[in-house]
């Protein structure tokens, strides 16, 4: 297990810098497996503490995610730079004891079923669009794609990826069980986002998001 302060989505791939030795320890392990596609760990949310320190993560969201490593640099100091796909939800039932490095219990969930609505993709997609010619209109330039997947499951992990999220939210959207439900709620995250950025446009987006503010 590898908690972090942020969401890792399912399809996204994440780079992490692991410098503390339980996680080294943990990333030593993974090179001893053979099967490179059996080269994973889980990810949780920290819900509270930190994630690194004596004291670390004191509590951790119960749902995260399955990932595999694809890509290691080893450094002279021991410490290592990896690259990480998201691969499927999982729910974390308990933690093992201390050991070498963390690790857990946990139910892999499975994928999604059923097919999404494409009016659901397409008003999503124009959100998107319209979000993304705000944050260009305010100078910003994020790393956001130039083109989404066609395929609603993977568009709307990318959309979650892409949009300037609380750790909250984003923990929200990686609960939600379809494609469809979460481009629902992703369009009016990113429609708050939208309204925001016209109130006060001489903030980035990503401080609007996350204070008070008020047209008035």
């Amino acid at each position: 297990m590898f908690p972090l302060n942020t969401v890792v989505f399912p399809g996204v791939t994440t780079g992490l810098h692991v410098f503390e030795e339980r996680y080294r320890a943990l990333v030593r392990h993974l090179l001893t497996i053979e099967d490179p596609a059996d080269r994973v760990f889980g990810v949780t949310a920290i819900r509270e503490g930190y994630e690194v320190g004596d004291s670390g993560a004191q509590s951790l969201h119960t749902l995260g995610t399955l990932v595999q490593v694809v890509a290691v640099e080893a450094l002279p100091d021991g410490r290592f730079n990896i690259e990480v796909v998201g691969r499927q939800r999982l729910r974390l039932l308990s933690m093992d004891p201390p050991g070498e490095f963390p690790a857990g219990i946990v139910d892999l969930l499975p994928g999604e079923d059923g097919e999404t609505p494409l009016e659901a993709a397409l008003i999503a997609t124009r959100t998107f669009d319209d979000y993304r010619t705000m944050l260009s209109q305010m100078g910003l330039r994020p790393s956001l794609p130039v083109g989404v997947p066609r395929d609603p499951e993977w568009l709307s992990w990318t959309m979650a990826e892409s949009a300037s999220l609380t750790l909250a939210q984003r923990q929200e959207l990686l609960a939600t069980e379809t494609a469809e439900e979460r481009l629902y709620v992703l369009t009016i995250y990113l429609r708050e986002e939208i309204r925001a950025m016209r109130a006060v446009p001489s903030l980035p987006a990503t401080d609007v998001a996350r204070t008070r503010w008020s047209p008035n």
